[in-house]
């Protein structure tokens, strides 16, 4: 068993890094503040093996016209990281080609400008619980740009039952990963901080959280959701047996898309004000060929008018909600971690807004249109974003010994299945 997961480790390294066995070089670049427009000399540069537990493998400093060079120890795949002003900037090194440029910004605790494009909640039941995937899409838009970062950047309430199970958050940056968090008890029962910097948006790319968890369920519950910042929409996705009730006072619009899914999309959250729905009845989340049944979907060809989905999966590709909003499921991994978070947001240009019965925002997955190739692609590049991302766990404790054993069992399944079919 040991050599047979040896081999597939090595086909997966040669697969997704193919310079992995190239001579070691130096990685350069850039290190430029987007917030005064000037070089950031100064600050600390940083090579960081993800494969070695986030270990930190080369230093250097900014010099006075932002240029940074770091010798690499070895050829495994790595990251270059800046702080600047106590946060973390990050950029994948490239194993040969092109320099690693990064942009920083400044830092306060508090900056104009941030709101919530997005707070959408998946409902399912199962064995006397709820469980419950709620997901923020959170723009920086402040002028000049700066990260806005403390103990509490992004503050939430959640049920008072709630048990957290996970919890994750990921920058705007091109090529970043998932970072697992632990959220932050904060002030009254089901009242949660993370500290996470919320960077100014990268083009059509925003920070985005997610939490995982659950609440007992006898077959009926009230959520009451509340926002902490200007929020765009908060939407409700639910499996077709189960019932959705708003409360008077509480508008909420039913958006018809995939049979088997419920979208309720509300646009009056604020600040301050309470949003209260009830649900009752029993039913899951689809979790393959979600988007089979809905014959109209166009292809996912990357224009406006797809129609990528939700489901309590691992949605990716997530532009603007109730207009603009692309889901694309990948079935194959959503079965192996179900609970994995890995977005990367995508907003066409020119979208239209939607009409009252039909909304891209949470839209039924268009996964089923693409071809085998594109699947399998898409699959082995998020394969490389969770061994990414498991590795950083182990280092920080995030999973158990035996949690990170299963799981990464469970991703060299996947791996040498997509690698047979490549």
């Amino acid at each position: 068993m040991k050599s047979i997961k040896t081999l597939i480790y090595s086909a997966a390294t040669l697969f997704f890094f193919p310079g992995a066995f190239a001579q070691a070089a130096q990685v350069t670049g850039n290190v430029n503040n987007k917030t005064t427009g000037k070089p950031a000399a100064g600050d600390t540069v940083v090579l960081v093996e993800p494969q070695a537990g986030m270990a930190e493998v080369a230093h250097a400093i900014v010099d006075a016209k932002g240029h940074y060079a770091l010798t690499r120890p070895s050829n495994n795949p790595e990251l270059v990281k800046v702080t600047h002003q106590g946060a973390d900037f990050f950029v994948e090194a490239p194993p040969s080609g092109p320099a690693a440029n990064i942009s920083v910004y400044d830092v306060a605790a508090k900056v104009d400008g941030v709101s919530i494009e997005a707070d959408v909640l998946e409902i399912e039941s199962d064995n006397g619980q709820l469980r419950i995937i709620e997901r923020y899409f959170v723009h920086n838009t402040s002028m000049p740009p700066r990260t806005q970062w403390s103990a509490r950047s992004f503050e939430i309430v959640l049920p008072d039952e709630a048990v957290v199970a996970s919890a994750e958050a990921q920058r705007p940056s091109v090529g970043s990963l998932p970072t697992t968090l632990k959220l932050q008890p904060d002030g009254p029962k089901g009242h949660y901080a993370f500290n996470f910097p919320i960077q100014p948006d990268e083009g059509e790319k925003n920070t985005q959280f997610q939490i995982s968890y659950s609440v007992p369920y006898n077959g009926k519950f009230t959520f009451r959701p509340q926002v902490s910042l200007p929020t765009q929409s908060v939407g409700v996705l639910l499996p077709k047996s189960m019932t959705f009730a708003a409360a008077s006072g509480s508008i909420f619009q039913t958006i018809q898309q995939d049979p088997n899914i419920q979208t309720f999309v509300s646009k009056s959250a604020v600040p301050g004000k309470t949003l209260e729905f009830t649900i009752s009845g029993t039913g899951s989340m689809p979790r393959e060929d979600q988007g089979a049944a809905n014959t109209g979907a166009p292809e996912a060809s990357g224009t406006p008018g797809n129609l990528p989905g939700g489901g309590i999966g691992t949605p990716i590709n997530t532009p603007d909600p109730l207009s603009k909003y692309k889901w694309w499921i990948l079935g194959g991994l959503a079965l192996v971690l179900a609970t994995a978070a890995a977005f990367l947001l995508r907003k066409p240009e020119g979208a239209s807004i939607a009409s009252p019965t039909y909304d891209p925002a949470f839209a039924p997955a268009a996964s089923a249109h693409a071809s085998p190739a594109s699947k399998n692609s898409a699959l082995l590049s998020a394969l490389k974003e969770e061994l990414f991302s498991l590795e950083s766990d182990k280092l920080t404790g995030a999973v158990t010994p035996a949690e990170y054993a299963e799981v990464k069992a469970a991703l060299e399944t996947v791996l040498k299945r997509a690698l047979t079919k490549k």
